[in-house]
């Protein structure tokens, strides 16, 4: 009878380390959920381009433009200083050249790290304007005219390169 006593008098469940065991895996994944769930949330990316059709279509555009950079045989020396926050283009071709231009540096896959900077002449062919934000990591360099008839491209391998040349693509 002693051992039938000592049965009727054991522990109660909250004091055995087995539920609490087999709870432990359903908690975790239930905490991991919310934490994936809030990750995703904070860090959204949205689209890299939502209108992707269209800009399928507009290629040809494009290279057309580079052909026409090409033709005038324009080159561009890009400095971009972390420092003082400015971007110095010095740009060579023929014929004349136009009074302001754009410069456009573009993340390769976060657009709201996209940066756009309208330069303006200093002196002929060298153009200057204010950076909007700090650069950090690869950016792909492109340069055009105002009218969009031209464009030049290269790539800043990081924000440490200093001078990007830009060349027809």
């Amino acid at each position: 009878m002693t051992r039938l006593s000592e049965n009727l008098a054991a522990k109660p469940w909250y004091r055995e380390p087995w539920p609490w065991l087999l709870m432990a895996g359903p908690f975790t994944v239930i905490i991991a959920g919310f934490f994936t769930l809030w990750l995703a949330v904070k860090s959204d990316d949205g689209l890299v381009a939502d209108d992707y059709y269209k800009r399928g279509l507009a290629i040809n555009q494009t290279l057309s433009r580079a052909q026409l950079a090409e033709r005038m045989r324009l080159g561009a020396r890009v400095t971009l200083s972390a420092e003082t926050q400015r971007a110095q283009v010095v740009l060579t071709g023929s014929g004349t050249l136009p009074a302001e231009l754009r410069l456009r540096l573009v993340h390769p896959t976060r657009a709201v790290a996209d940066q756009m900077i309208v330069l303006y002449a200093v002196t002929q062919g060298v153009y200057a304007g204010d950076l909007v934000m700090p650069l950090a990591g690869r950016r792909v360099v492109m340069l055009e005219d105002m009218a969009r008839t031209w464009r030049l491209a290269g790539e800043a391998v990081s924000a440490a390169q200093a001078v990007i040349v830009l060349a027809p693509q």
